[in-house]
């Protein structure tokens, strides 16, 4: 197998697998609305093959998928519901703890 006949192997079946259906499940119905979920779902992978005549290869590669909301589907309409990323609501937490840090350290006068 050739490295793109490996790469091309791999990339289709990370691509058929990483999908918010495999993750989080099929969508659900109940009366006149269905609910389905919405994944943000990152994937990569490497491979390669060697120069011999024995031709060794390999690769390898993983997915992470993480909630990003559901859609809604009503007579009413259809809307998209945003789940809270508490990830980067700690970081902008974070970061603003440290900024302010580190302007009280540069304004406050030093004792000698």
């Amino acid at each position: 197998m050739s490295l793109h006949e490996l790469l091309q192997t791999m990339g289709e079946r990370f691509a058929t697998n990483a999908n918010a259906k495999l993750i989080y499940g099929d969508p659900v119905t109940a009366g006149d609305r269905t609910v389905i979920p919405i994944a943000r779902v990152r994937y990569g992978f490497g491979g390669g093959v060697g120069k011999t005549e024995e031709g060794g290869g390999g690769g390898g590669g993983g997915v992470v998928a993480h909630p990003a909301g559901a859609l809604e589907i009503s007579p009413a309409g259809t809307r998209f519901i945003e789940f809270e990323d508490k990830r980067k609501l700690a970081a902008a937490v974070a970061a603003g703890f440290a900024l302010g840090v580190l302007v009280a350290s540069l304004t406050t006068p030093k004792r000698s």
